[in-house]
């Protein structure tokens, strides 16, 4: 009989936006061989834990503080015991993981990351949105308002909205009025597009397409102050936007010869 302890794990595993079948391969493997869950409760959606397998200690982390969810990490070193912190989106984006990590690196706890479908990427999916479309917009700006955690002046959203580029907004449902007229007043126009969306992927998901001007009105109208997030720019109505080059007859590439070359320009 093999008497051998097992070493502990932690897995920071993120959930994807919403949907139990976005989140990864690796990620869903990692849930049904985890003795122990960690998750974001108010916000991972509560289906993925149906991958989890029995027994397992499930954990809500909505209700504990950092102390307490470092007594869990302890108890599974304690217990040699791998556990899945299961985040939301992608654990890298507003998922507060660094101050997670230096608790293990500190106890000597090792620990992976696995990404996720992070809301922006699901929100796009669902609207059939590109963000990056040719002589629109070749950058997308993920970024918050500031509330509990603040922002450094230099990332303001006056300050980014000068750019022009796609945004995608997390965080910030709650201060809609704030938020559109600091995104004016930062360079776009109140007629470009723009798009709320509720709960990007889960079964209620619910969006609007509007105009940055009307986004706020928007939000009133339909009860929207949480759980929402903001897409501002022109690739949002992807009115006008130049064929991407890659499939252009005349355009080579490492696979395929364009055509005026192979008429000897």
């Amino acid at each position: 009989m093999n008497t051998e302890k097992k070493v502990a794990m932690v897995h920071f595993v993120g959930a994807g936006c919403g949907a139990p079948d976005l989140i990864t391969v690796r990620g869903m493997y990692l849930l049904g061989r985890a003795d122990i869950i960690i998750y974001a409760g108010s916000l991972v959606n509560p289906e993925l834990l149906n991958y989890a397998k029995e027994p397992c200690r499930i954990y809500n982390s909505a209700k504990m503080t950092l102390e307490a969810v470092t007594d869990v990490f302890l108890e599974a070193r304690e217990e040699g015991l791998d556990l899945v912190r299961l985040h939301t989106g992608d654990p890298s984006l507003y998922g507060a993981i660094r101050e997670q990590m230096d608790i293990l690196d500190e106890a000597g706890i090792a620990y992976d990351v696995t990404p996720g479908v992070t809301a922006a990427f699901g929100a796009a999916a669902s609207l059939g949105i590109e963000y990056t479309l040719p002589e629109v917009s070749q950058t997308l700006i993920l970024t918050r308002m500031e509330g509990k955690t603040s922002v450094p002046d230099r990332e303001k959203i006056e300050s980014l909205a000068a750019h022009g580029a796609s945004m995608a907004v997390y965080l910030s449902a709650g201060m809609l009025d704030e938020l559109a007229d600091r995104l004016m007043a930062g360079g776009y126009k109140p007629d470009t597009p723009a798009a709320l969306v509720y709960k990007a992927s889960w079964e209620d998901e619910k969006s609007w397409i509007c105009s940055l001007g009307k986004l706020a009105e928007t939000g009133r109208r339909n009860g929207i102050s949480k759980t929402a997030l903001v897409l501002v720019g022109d690739a949002v109505a992807h009115r006008t936007y130049a064929w991407s080059k890659l499939y252009d007859p005349d355009f080579s590439t490492e696979y395929r010869r364009g055509s005026h070359m192979e008429n000897g320009f």
